[in-house]
Parts: C-alpha cells; sequence; structure tokens
C-alpha cells in the first residue's frame, strides 16, 4: 500500500511539473489564460465530451460530482491519461502544422459506503502554448520599425475533490471543491542597432473554485443531471525581468521587478443533461447544454472581450454485452459532437469551434471494469478573416482505468 500510495502522489507531481511546459500550440492561447480545457476522463472523450447525466458504474465521471456516489462497492478505480495533438493553422497569408504531447489527466476515486463516495482529480484547467515570430512594431516618434519574438507558454491546473451522496433512491448530489493553480510565461526578444532586448515575464494565478451537482434517475435507465460552478476570482501576482545588451555583449543590464495583477474572474457555468440506456442497457444516448455567464465578468482582452459562452453536445456509446466471454463483444463503440460558439470576441467575430470524435473502449481484464479508453477528435476553431485565424486539429486521447486494482483482496483460497 505505501509503495502504490507513494506511486501515486508522484504521479501527481509528475503531472504538475508537465503542465509547466506548452500543452498546446494554439494562437487563441495568447489570450486571458489560454485555452480553456473542455474535455473530460475515459470514456467522455470519445462521446462528444458528455455525462453530466451518465452514471458512473466503473468509470470516474468528472463531470458532475453527484457521479462518485455510484462508485461501486469495494472497489478502487484509477485514471491515467495522455494525449496527443496535431494542428494546423492557416490564414491569409500561410499555413503551417505543429504537434504537442503530454498528460490530460490523473485521478482516481471510491466508494465510502453504500450512499457515498469521493475522488480526486487533476487536470489542465487552461493551457498556453503561442509563438509570434517577426512582429514589426513602429519605434514611437519616428519612421523606423523593429522586429521581435514573443513566445508564451504555461498553463493552469485544476485540482479537484468531488464528494458524492444518494439523498434518495434514484436522487443523487455532489459538491466539488477546485483548486485552480499554474503560471503562465511570456518571452519578448528583439534587436535594435547594436543592442538586444529580452522581457520576460511570468504571472502566477490562484484561486478556489466551488461547485455542486445532482442526477435524478426519472425513468428506469433514463436519467437527468444538472451541475453549478460558482464564480470566482484568481487572483495573480507577476514577475518581469529584463536582460539588456548594448555594443554587442560588452555591456549586460538585468532589472527585475515583482508586484500584483489584476484578479481573473471566471463566470458561473450552468450545466444540463439527459443520459439514456436502451435496448437492454447496449445503447447509451447522452445530451449536455453547458452555459458560462461570461458578460457578468465585466472583462477584455489585448484585442478582444469576453462574451456569453454555449456549449452542446451529442454522445453515443454501444457496447453488445460487457460480460460476454468473447472479448470482441465486451468492446465499446462511442461517438460524439460538440459545439462551442466561444467566449471571445474579436472584431465582433466570436471564436466558436467544434468537434467530431469516436472512440474504443478496450477492456484488459474479464473480472472488473478495468479498461484502455482510446478516442480520437477532429475539430475547427476560428476562421480566416482580417487578423483571424483558422485551426484544424487531430487529437487522439489515451486513458487507463483501472478497477479493484488496489483494495480488493481475493477471498477465494
Amino acid at each position: 500500500m505505501k509503495i502504490n500510495l507513494a506511486l501515486l502522489f508522484s504521479l501527481f507531481g509528475l503531472f504538475t511539473y508537465a503542465q509547466s511546459e506548452s500543452l498546446t500550440s494554439s494562437p487563441y492561447s495568447l489570450y486571458g489564460l489560454g485555452v480553456i480545457n473542455q474535455s473530460g476522463i475515459g470514456k467522455v472523450n470519445g462521446m462528444g465530451y458528455t455525462g453530466i447525466a451518465m452514471k458512473s458504474d466503473g468509470y470516474i465521471n468528472n463531470l458532475n460530482p453527484a457521479s462518485y456516489s455510484l462508485i461501486p462497492q469495494n472497489s478502487f478505480i484509477f485514471d491515467v491519461g495522455g494525449k496527443a495533438e496535431l494542428n494546423t493553422y492557416e490564414n491569409k497569408n500561410n499555413a503551417e502544422n505543429n504537434t504537442s504531447f503530454n498528460f490530460s489527466n490523473i485521478a482516481f476515486a471510491f466508494p465510502i459506503n453504500s450512499k457515498m463516495g469521493m475522488g480526486l482529480t487533476l487536470i489542465p484547467y487552461s493551457q498556453v502554448g503561442y509563438s509570434l515570430i517577426g512582429l514589426e512594431t513602429n519605434i514611437e516618434g519616428s519612421t523606423e520599425t523593429f522586429k521581435s519574438n514573443i513566445l508564451g507558454s504555461g498553463g493552469l491546473n485544476e485540482f479537484s475533490g468531488n464528494f458524492g451522496y444518494t439523498i434518495i433512491p434514484r436522487v443523487s448530489v455532489g459538491i466539488s471543491a477546485s483548486v485552480l493553480f499554474g503560471n503562465i510565461e511570456e518571452e519578448e526578444n528583439f534587436t535594435l542597432s547594436s543592442s538586444s532586448f529580452s522581457l520576460e515575464e511570468e504571472t502566477s494565478y490562484s484561486g478556489l473554485q466551488l461547485g455542486l451537482g445532482t442526477q435524478i434517475e426519472v425513468l428506469k435507465n433514463v436519467s437527468i443531471g444538472g451541475t453549478l460552478k460558482l464564480p470566482t476570482a484568481l487572483s495573480g501576482s507577476l514577475k518581469r525581468s529584463t536582460y539588456k545588451t548594448l555594443d554587442y555583449n560588452s555591456v549586460t543590464i538585468e532589472e527585475e521587478a515583482e508586484g500584483d495583477v489584476s484578479d481573473f474572474e471566471l463566470p458561473m457555468q450552468l450545466g444540463l443533461g439527459f443520459s439514456a440506456r436502451l435496448f437492454q442497457n447496449k445503447l447509451t444516448i447522452n445530451g449536455d447544454y453547458k452555459k458560462s455567464f461570461w458578460d457578468d465578468t465585466n472583462q477584455s482582452d489585448h484585442i478582444g472581450t469576453y462574451a456569453n459562452q454555449n456549449i452542446f453536445g451529442l454522445g453515443l456509446e454501444f457496447n453488445s454485452d460487457s460480460r460476454n466471454k468473447s472479448y470482441f463483444k465486451r468492446i465499446s463503440y462511442r461517438t460524439g459532437f460538440n459545439y462551442d460558439d466561444g467566449y471571445l470576441e474579436i472584431n465582433d467575430n466570436k471564436i466558436s469551434s467544434y468537434s467530431v470524435t469516436a472512440g474504443l473502449g478496450l477492456p484488459i481484464s474479464n473480472r472488473n471494469n478495468s479498461t484502455l479508453n482510446l478516442s480520437y477528435s477532429y475539430g475547427s476553431k476560428g476562421l480566416v478573416d482580417n487578423i483571424l485565424v483558422k485551426e484544424n486539429y487531430h487529437l487522439i486521447t489515451l486513458n487507463l482505468t483501472l478497477q479493484d486494482f488496489w483494495f480488493v483482496k481475493n477471498l477465494v483460497k
């Protein structure tokens, strides 16, 4: 047990370190806290990122804390995931490709008793990874210009504690507490005449966000669910370092400064969903809707403003027979669609996106729900217009879900 716990917390530490590096190459990560992560854990990534009302039977559903009340008895569920992303960016002048690889989540969950369950999750909340090469700027009071390179990296992590409770049969409620933390780093370099300049800024954010959830089985095998994330403010601090090299390396000047930055306001988010199991539980259908009230934060970015965001998702899963002796009949097949009308508005255009997903659940044990979850997503964001960029991406996620891995003893002698 001590070895397993040490391994678990080592993975948490490794994941946090990895999140300090670039997890994306999207140009839209330039704005705000970066690209906000919309994906989930395990099977939901292949189902259009839906699952607000989906019951948790042998996997971790981080989309609704109420689902933790249904973690099967005498089980301990562990989930670790990674992802690979290929991005293509296109504007009026050119196009380019980028790839990125990293962890996507670490999570575990377990029941407290027949009515209560809890778990911890660590996922990226936002991701930053942009580069602006050869950016031309006018010298104030002159007709001359200079070119600079700007690089951004980092992002925020979300470490959540989730608790679910079945208050009466078929009705579950839940609460989550999330600690958001991380750094966003930006470096600008340029050369002017015989001198070079480098400016490095590291902005650290931290804060706490609370969430609520419920799942209600309104008919046999038909459930509805709801979630609410309360608005919060992330406090920030800034560390700035300036390096100046004059007369081609003859003199180097280093300056450092620290200070506070304005709080970043996160909006209230409302989520609604339904889930139905049909044809003797062989087919699962999910539908989700989420709304984030960015208008209420009264925030703006360098060249854009924040607007209310609406996300729609639809997901399907087919499983012929999860207990069949035939391996191929125990495989789960998934697909889904997700549309996000965006929360950032630039030049009166909202940066919307859509994605089409597909996935497989490959069982790795015939005694429990341990599964290798593989999902693929094709998506598009933005449009080619004025200064805007159209981004197309191919995303592959791989999640290993292990059940009854640590705490269940073999009672058969």
